[in-house]
């Protein structure tokens, strides 16, 4: 147990560390990119030899120029997309107010187009596709964390960076400039040095030759192999491109072998050319790098993480034409390490599998050309011309599902932990600042904090949409211990959390703008368990539920009161609604207008948390409503303070002399009933007869 701990903090060691971090959100946020360019190039290279023709050909291959202008912009520019992307999240997670996050983007975007040695004829080409994502790893995470240390020694060096009698935009401007100036320059003399040392053209030049170089070391084939599927999974694991970095190596030792193939067979002999770079697109790179296609088919038998599930889903079309870069990108695999183990073994037991069966001759040789997008199954059958490289395919993919599953589950375990961990931080917080926050909204909130708030928000919103609303009851009882009411109280459910503390959901629906759509919600599931609700605590009693005050007087809840009544009258039905959040109600035409017209409707209505402040008071004098509960602070402090019996004892006999009915809640214990029996209040809510429960 103890070194099952240990390993587990390491992991998160790892995944808690900054540029860990950075890298992993920084894929994430590109998503849209991934999806919108693996479509394209799905549609571009669909592997059915008519529709190619027909997309090349028809209206002057308008079609495929379409969609390879969008391939161009998309994945022909993912290095760039990853740079901008990797730099932001990095300087997200440090959370400087002081320092600019757009400063630290232009100083990597240079960065980068200096080590690529990109210019005007280059631009949207190799240079900034998928083959420079190390170079976007680096610059995005390395010239970010220059940025971020030199603005934060400048910071205490105001006189270097500051021009007396400027606008502050200028001293802005100036405090961004100094340290992107700094950053460039470095970048570029570094640049300027191994293309003087080395002979190459750039940085990125250097990196695709040394890659090139190790494997003219290797002559033995298997092993060349063997290393050549190893060395592309370690690039990939470290965002690079391995595929695309080691094109130099597949073209000198791997492409050739087909033709050699071919010409032996045309020349009447046997082929003898085991590895060509058709064998690893069949065999190996099943759905792309890794043989992702086993992950895809692992998450959606075994996976319970709903999020990841959904990715698989839309990852699974691209994925069928082996372009997985949403999968690598999206889970991600990029710097993940509990998925290193799998995503480097399952391609080599794929190679080893692959290799030996041909070489004993359970397999053809491959002697057919098969474009890289062919989906598995029919590929290893062209490529082979027999049924056996079929089943050799659907065999590796078995091996790798069986070997990705036990990592996914425990992807799935680090998940929930993880996320139990960020919603604890994130509540404790949240209670923490209740007060503060009010006036805040937690979405506009920087970092961590302000993403979980935005995602617990939709995951919300979503529920709202689509009746996914779960309501909790309390009884209230007399002194005579019959229910005579309940109240609803919204309790949602997340599959990962539980229920929220409901005070935070009702903020996340203030600030995304859906307190309306719930509360009405809510209303609308209340109606539609009536009958159960009278079934559990008897026929008749009241149903009360809450509405904001800021909601309650608009327009738009009265007419939706309306029609609910005109589908199906509120008259009899004993509903009570409760005005929350007093202080926000104007004694005004427009609010006694809106209550009048809901007691019209046949609601009865209650003031929740009453007190004997002055805005409770008004209330009264108002006489718009019919029950009074009791603020709970006042409930609580009868066994403290004596100055809450007298103030208690006189809301009720304020209550009494206006017919007015008064619920206690927070009652817990028989002494607080009797109490409050001895000062004239005979209904209670609370946990001496039941909490909150579900139908």
């Amino acid at each position: 147990m103890a070194k099952k701990e240990r390993e587990t903090s390491i992991i998160r060691k790892i995944e808690d560390f900054s540029a860990v971090r950075a890298v992993r959100d920084g894929l994430i946020n590109i998503i849209p990119v991934l999806i919108i360019g693996a479509f394209a190039l799905v549609i571009m290279f669909f592997p059915i030899e008519g529709y190619k023709s027909f997309i090349k050909t028809f209206g002057g291959g308008v079609i495929f120029k379409f969609f390879e202008i969008i391939n161009s912009a998309t994945f022909g520019l993912l290095s760039v997309y990853m740079t901008v992307s990797i730099s932001r999240s990095y300087m997200n997670i440090k959370e400087d107010p002081d320092v600019s996050i757009f400063g630290a983007i232009t100083a990597s975007l240079i960065s980068f187009f200096i080590l690529t040695g990109c210019d005007l004829d280059s631009f949207n080409k190799d240079s900034m596709g998928p083959k420079s994502m190390f170079l976007a790893l680096l610059t995005g995470l390395g010239a970010s964390a220059a940025f971020l240390a030199l603005c934060r020694f400048m910071r205490g060096h105001r006189k270097i960076l500051f021009s007396s009698g400027a606008t502050g935009v200028f001293n802005r401007m100036l405090s961004t400039f100094m340290p992107i100036l700094i950053i460039v320059s470095i970048v570029a003399l570094a640049n300027l040095s191994v293309i003087r040392i080395f002979h190459v053209d750039s940085f990125r030049e250097l990196l695709m030759k040394t890659n090139n170089k190790i494997f003219s070391f290797i002559k033995v084939d298997f092993l060349r192999g063997f290393f050549f599927v190893l060395f592309s999974s370690v690039l990939w694991m470290f965002g690079i491109h391995g595929s695309d970095t080691l094109e130099g190596v597949m073209q000198k030792y791997f492409t050739p072998g087909l033709e050699a193939n071919r010409a032996a067979v045309e020349a009447g002999g046997q082929p003898t050319a085991i590895l060509t770079k058709q064998f690893f697109d069949c065999f190996v790179l099943m759905g792309g790098c890794g043989a992702t296609i086993c992950l895809l088919i692992a998450l959606l038998i075994f996976s319970r993480n709903r999020a990841r599930r959904g990715l698989a889903y839309t990852a699974a079309l691209p994925m069928i034409f082996n372009i997985n870069e949403l999968m690598v990108f999206g889970i991600p695999i990029v710097f993940n390490p509990i998925m290193l183990i799998p995503f480097l073994t399952v391609p080599l037991v794929c190679y080893t599998t692959a290799f030996v069966a041909t070489s004993i001759g359970l397999v053809p040789i491959i002697t057919n050309d098969v474009e890289w997008t062919t989906p598995i199954l029919l590929g290893g059958y062209s490529a082979t011309g027999s049924v056996a490289g079929a089943v050799l395919q659907a065999v590796n993919v078995v091996l790798g599902v069986l070997i990705y599953m036990p990592f996914v589950k425990m992807l799935d375990r680090r998940s929930e932990q993880d996320a139990q961990r960020t919603f604890s931080l994130f509540l404790d917080f949240f209670k923490a600042n209740e007060t503060a926050l009010s006036s805040k909204k937690l979405t506009d909130l920087g970092g961590e904090k302000g993403e979980f708030a935005k995602g617990l928000s939709a995951e919300i919103s979503h529920a709202i949409r689509t009746g996914n609303i779960v309501l909790a009851y309390q009884p209230q009882y007399n002194y005579d211990e019959k229910c005579v009411g309940v109240e609803a109280l919204l309790r949602f459910k997340h599959p990962v959390h539980g229920v929220i503390y409901p005070p935070l959901v009702i903020k996340l629906a203030e600030d995304g703008n859906f307190l309306p759509d719930l509360e009405e919600a809510i209303v609308k599931k209340i109606l539609s368990e009536r009958e159960k609700v009278f079934e559990k605590f008897g026929k008749g009693i009241k149903i009360s539920f809450n509405i904001t005050g800021k909601t309650v007087v608009t327009g738009r809840f009265l007419s939706f009161m309306k029609q609910l009544d005109a589908e199906d009258p509120f008259a009899g039905k004993n509903l009570c609604l409760e005005v929350t959040e007093q202080a926000t109600l104007a004694f005004d035409d427009r609010t006694r207008e809106a209550f009048g017209e809901l007691h019209k409707l046949g609601l009865l209505l209650a003031i929740d948390d009453f007190s004997m402040g002055q805005t409770s008071l008004n209330y009264l004098k108002e006489n718009m409503f019919d029950i009074i509960k009791l603020d709970g602070s006042l409930v609580k402090g009868l066994s403290s303070h004596e100055n809450c019996r007298e103030i208690v004892a006189s809301i009720v006999n304020l209550s009494k002399t206006l017919s007015l009915t008064v619920i206690a809640e927070f009652v817990e214990t028989e002494w607080d009933r009797q109490t409050l029996h001895e000062i004239g209040c005979d209904c209670y809510q609370g946990y001496l007869y039941s909490p909150a429960v579900f139908l």
